[in-house]
């Protein structure tokens, strides 16, 4: 199986490229840090797989579609949007160039990657496009407002995705972890609820792709509680929420 991952040089994309590297898929990692993503790849190619580094900053639309068109001429099974940015929790009114910088890079950067794709994967008539989200993008909370809101236009983006590709047999998947461990999270100076390692995430996140998990939000309990809070009224909604900001 050809696979594409982005992000693949550290946390989720790491262990998602070992973890295929196993059962012997041919690897296609993209990550913006060179030395960490040869790294990834030197270890995948130990454990017997074959690997194509492609060194790109995910803010680069022109690099990253020139990328894509190139990658289009062969056949494609998987693709894994891993990349992702966060501009860490706080209250303050976040400067628009940090706000510009990550809706481009966990937001506008997957269309330019996928739109030489896509036409690829239907002409197959197969393949799959998993988007990796967040369970914040189902509840914003004010110290995070432009990653939920970054990842809430992801859903929106692979819902409608969904219902365009279906008919052509392609499988497109929404995950969305919690709290994972992970050089983003490392950032956080509070308790995270249901804290997995991540280990524990990847493993989550094989299993809903190798079951194709439509929408898969993980751990259950921790988005049962935001299920919970989504349908309480406003009031109540404001108080539970002004007690944990503070």
């Amino acid at each position: 199986m050809r696979t594409l991952i982005t992000g693949a040089s550290s946390g989720l994309g790491e262990t998602l490229a070992l973890h295929y590297a196993r059962q012997n898929h041919d690897l296609i990692l993209l990550a913006r840090r060179e030395e960490k993503l040869r790294a990834v790849a030197q270890a995948c190619e130990a454990l017997g797989s074959s690997v194509e580094v492609i060194v790109a900053d995910m803010t680069d639309f022109a690099h990253i579609h020139a990328i894509a068109k190139t990658l289009s001429t062969q056949k494609m099974d998987r693709i894994i949007l891993n990349a992702g940015v966060s501009i860490g929790h706080s209250h303050d009114v976040a400067p628009f160039e940090e706000v510009h910088r990550l809706f481009h890079t966990n937001f506008l950067s997957l269309h330019a990657l996928l739109e030489p794709l896509i036409p690829t994967l239907m002409g197959q008539k197969s393949g799959e496009i998993i988007f990796i989200s967040s369970l914040a993008s189902l509840f914003s909370m004010p110290s995070s407002i432009a990653y939920s809101s970054s990842k809430r236009a992801v859903n929106a983006y692979a819902q409608g995705l969904h219902h365009q590709l279906r008919e052509y047999n392609i499988d497109v998947m929404t995950i969305l972890p919690g709290f994972i461990d992970s050089e983003m999270t490392r950032k956080n100076r509070f308790k995270m609820p249901f804290f997995l390692t991540t280990e524990q995430g990847v493993m989550r996140i094989v299993h809903a792709i190798e079951t194709k998990k439509r929408f898969y939000p993980f751990p259950r309990r921790f988005y049962a509680l935001i299920t919970l809070l989504n349908a309480l009224p406003s009031g109540v909604q404001d108080r539970i929420v002004s007690r944990f900001s503070q």
